[in-house]
């Protein structure tokens, strides 16, 4: 389905906000930068959920260039959180940031959290971008530590988005959707498979929320350039607009 079928960002009458959210896996930006920026763009997010940041040399400045191209700042993560980086736009006022390492599994990559608290007008709300570990049993303790996570940071709504590296039938993604609304199911929009752009066939990648926060559509975006997706990088992006209320 079209973006523009989607709400626009906007502050609602009563305090509450309307955004846009984004999450995109963009395998340490080694593929076409420049198909990569123009797909966030497109989708005109006031949030993204980053996984795959660049960690290695210069990192910062590559997640700089991608910010300016894409319209947005750099708010937390990259290497500091071993991979998820959140990006947003100046609507936001930045109240905390926080970047999380998780306990390191010998052998394996290490993984990590990419934390914020924003506001939005009269609506405050913690992020967390995550990126699951490729070994089950490792996978579900980290689902474990996310919601920690999420309890943690004390705001009165939360969203979570990230690459669970896992379907939606598997035990860890059942973990976060047990306390965590996922969006597609709450309001499935476009498609739902993220993994691979050449051959969509499995949904690993998801947008989730405590309850409260108002799925108005959840889904991959079917109307942008496929020569761009499949250069950007090797998962396809999922773009949700939400309602997060007013905080009392």
């Amino acid at each position: 389905m079209a973006i523009s079928e989607l709400p626009n960002s906007r502050t609602e009458e009563d305090g509450s906000a309307v955004l846009r959210v984004l999450s995109y896996n963009v395998r340490s930006m080694r593929d076409d930068e420049d198909a990569l920026a123009r797909v966030i763009r497109a989708c005109e997010p006031d949030l993204v959920f980053v996984q795959e940041a660049p960690r290695f040399f210069r990192w910062r400045k590559h997640a700089a260039r991608l910010a300016a191209k894409s319209d947005l700042v750099v708010l937390s993560g990259g290497a500091t959180a071993a991979g998820p980086m959140l990006l947003c736009s100046l609507r936001a006022t930045v109240e905390r940031t926080e970047d999380v390492l998780l306990p390191l599994t010998p052998g394996l990559h290490r993984r990590g959290l990419a934390t914020a608290v924003v506001r939005f007008g009269r609506a405050r709300v913690g992020l967390v971008s995550c990126h699951l570990s490729l070994r089950e049993e490792e996978r579900y303790a980290q689902a474990g530590m996310v919601l920690d996570r999420v309890a943690a940071l004390g705001t009165p709504y939360t969203l979570v988005a990230g690459d669970l590296n896992e379907r939606p039938d598997g035990p860890a993604f059942r973990r976060l959707a047990t306390e965590l609304r996922d969006g597609w199911e709450a309001s499935p929009w476009g498609g739902a498979y993220t993994s691979t752009p050449a051959d969509p066939h499995q949904r690993i990648d998801a947008i989730l929320a405590t309850p409260g926060v108002e799925f108005l559509g959840c889904g991959v975006p079917t109307d942008l350039d496929p020569a761009d997706l499949r250069a950007a990088t090797d998962h396809l992006p999922v773009l949700a607009a939400v309602r997060v209320p007013a905080t009392p």
